[in-house]
């Protein structure tokens, strides 16, 4: 069973910048991006998890490398529209993969009494994984909302262009079990509401 999302419990948005879009520059001339239906389950997140006026946390990425579109003196920085955090909700800049690096994001939970985060965001196996992972390290009940997440193919050292969804996928299926419990936006719809003893808890290393 997987207990309902409330009190204690916070929604962590990863780098919803325009910046991600600049597909060129993450997945080279032939750079494509899977879930385009990631927008709209982050849509329907925000929009429930703010109906159960419980705390969004976002991060956004102000790169140390020169040529990154996620640069916030960029327009490319700017977080994407209709995703933009409200009054009171906080915001973490970042200029490594992980939110807890160089931020006081572990602070400001942990201030708030906050020990459940649920995640989403860009990118799936990047900046998303990278603080999924330490999340789960350093304690928190994890979850992560895998189709409200994407990213875009990767070309590795032997030449070979991976699919987007195929990284997506090995990303979900690396953290799932062992730094958090993978969900659908459907079940943290339904989680705000009440328990649900259908779904299982995996978050593993504990």
């Amino acid at each position: 069973m997987i207990e309902q999302f409330n009190a204690g419990a916070a929604l962590l948005l990863i780098d919803l910048q325009k910046g991600v879009d600049v597909l060129e520059h993450w997945g080279g001339p032939r750079g494509r991006r899977n879930n385009p239906q990631a927008e709209a389950n982050l849509r329907l997140l925000l929009d429930a998890w703010r109906g159960h006026a419980l705390p969004v946390y976002y991060t956004m990425h102000d790169s140390r490398e020169p040529r990154s579109p996620l640069k916030l003196k960029l327009p490319t920085g700017e977080i994407k529209e209709g995703l933009e955090p409200r009054a009171g909700e906080a915001i973490v800049t970042k200029d490594v993969n992980s939110g807890f690096i160089g931020t006081n994001l572990e602070l400001m939970l942990q201030r708030k009494r906050i020990h459940r985060l649920v995640i989403a965001g860009f990118f799936t196996n990047m900046c998303v994984e990278t603080t999924v992972r330490m999340a789960g390290n350093l304690g928190f009940d994890t979850y992560l909302v895998a189709d409200a997440c994407a990213t875009t193919n990767r070309v590795g050292p032997d030449g070979i262009d991976r699919d987007p969804e195929l990284v997506h996928d090995m990303a979900v299926a690396s953290m799932n079990g062992e730094f958090c419990t993978a969900l659908d936006t459907s079940h943290v719809q339904g989680l705000l509401d009440r328990d649900i003893d259908t779904l299982v808890r995996r978050q593993g290393n504990e």
